[in-house]
């Protein structure tokens, strides 16, 4: 069984730091493909990062570009969201979401994780 665990989450002021982190276990990790999606209330659910099996592949948002960035730890089942120079519109719930042997473009995502809250003061 998959389990998508996040965490790392909370409150920063606006440009401060916050780093997410997604474990992703019960499967071979290098076969996930996986991504981050953030939510506010009242709106849809929307990409920010994603990250190929390898890490050679990754994509951002356009708002995000610069300022995020994902990695991956194959050793430690775990991807990285390092997200710098935070702004109030960052804020949100952040999910982690995983394919297993697919892309991170194949947004019908297999696994997801529960979110986390970040917040961000201005």
């Amino acid at each position: 069984q998959v389990h998508v665990e996040e965490s790392g989450g909370g409150l920063v002021q606006a440009g401060g730091s916050l780093r997410l982190s997604c474990v992703v276990s019960g499967r071979t990790f290098s076969s996930f493909a996986i991504c981050w999606l953030r939510q506010v209330p009242g709106k849809e659910r929307e990409f920010v990062a994603g990250i190929g099996q390898s890490g050679g592949e990754v994509n951002y948002a356009d708002s995000v570009k610069g300022r995020f960035t994902i990695s991956r730890d194959n050793a430690k089942n775990t991807v990285y969201l390092q997200m710098n120079n935070l702004k109030p519109e960052d804020a949100a719930v952040y999910y982690c979401a995983a394919n297993f042997l697919r892309r991170i473009s194949q947004s019908n995502y297999d696994y997801w994780g529960q979110g986390l809250q970040v917040a961000v003061s201005s």
